[in-house]
């Protein structure tokens, strides 16, 4: 079985499904969804935030190992009277992962790692000072890799996009460029708030890929295909990434070098995970 930080680190979509519904979970895990998100944030009304803890309290003992390393947890943001009462079930549950909104500062995520020893952490950039901060939040403690939260950053910055969200383009850039010199895993790219359009699902995905991240956030199961299909590495990919992890090994810990050119981690991480997306490793 991978580890909790593996398989996040290497899922292509991650579908989220209210706190709050719990007759959801099951469907969501069983689905082809590589990562489930149970969200206490925006899918969840205030008077009901309790209610959606309890609810991912009492369905927690039934999930398997595998279900639990595939299982996010999304907590209401930093700041609000809310969110105590989140890492406080995360820390209960022990849960593989958080993602955090609106993280804007290395001592949020600082200070949730110290709660959270065991936990994987990825930071939503949501704000005009999350994105400012950037590098400080990739560095952050037990960070995993970014997430993009498109809707509510044009929303912060007063940007009103195209269809294709071209004024974020910069925005996306600088995510990936964060990722890659904290040399964590290829940020999630944000939703689409169609579940009907294929088509844009489809280009949203090959964009988010075309740009360097690693996935896309899905919020209903019919966009979770399409994500998947988009990002499925082809085979000139897969056998770009097979020689290097060859290389790797051969070199036995040593420096790597291919094709002339001096292979690090961040490149070894997105040779294991474009293996892993096809099956192979």
């Amino acid at each position: 079985m991978n580890s909790p930080d593996k398989t996040l680190a290497f899922s292509s979509n991650f579908l989220f499904v209210p706190g709050s519904r719990p007759e959801r979970f099951s469907k969501a895990l069983d689905s082809v969804a590589n990562a489930v998100v149970l969200d206490l944030e925006d899918a969840v009304p205030e008077e009901d935030k309790e209610e959606a803890r309890n609810a991912i309290r009492l369905a927690w003992k039934n999930f398997s190992d595998e279900q639990k390393n595939r299982l996010v947890i999304r907590t209401n943001s930093p700041g609000t009277k809310f969110y105590a009462a989140d890492l406080i079930l995360a820390q209960e549950l022990n849960v593989s992962c958080i993602l955090i909104p609106k993280s804007e500062s290395d001592d949020q995520i600082n200070g949730a790692a110290l709660i959270l020893p065991n936990t994987a952490i990825i930071p939503m950039i949501e704000t005009a000072l999350g994105l400012d901060n950037l590098r400080e939040l990739a560095n952050s403690n037990q960070v995993i890799r970014l997430a993009l939260g498109n809707l509510d950053l044009q929303a912060d910055l007063g940007m009103v996009c195209d269809p294709d969200e071209t004024e974020l383009q910069t925005a996306r850039y600088q995510i990936v460029l964060a990722s890659r010199l904290a040399q964590i895993a290829p940020p999630i790219d944000g939703v689409t708030p169609s579940t009907d359009d294929t088509v844009r699902i489809n280009n949203d995905a090959q964009r988010a890929k075309r740009m360097g991240f690693g996935a896309k956030l899905c919020i209903h199961p019919k966009q979770v295909a399409i994500v998947k299909t988009a990002f499925m590495p082809s085979d000139k990919e897969l056998a770009w990434a097979q020689r290097v992890i060859d290389a790797d090994k051969a070199s036995q810990g040593g420096a790597i070098k291919l094709d002339g050119r001096m292979i690090d981690r961040p490149v070894v991480l997105l040779a294991q995970r474009t293996l892993a997306l096809a099956g192979k490793h």
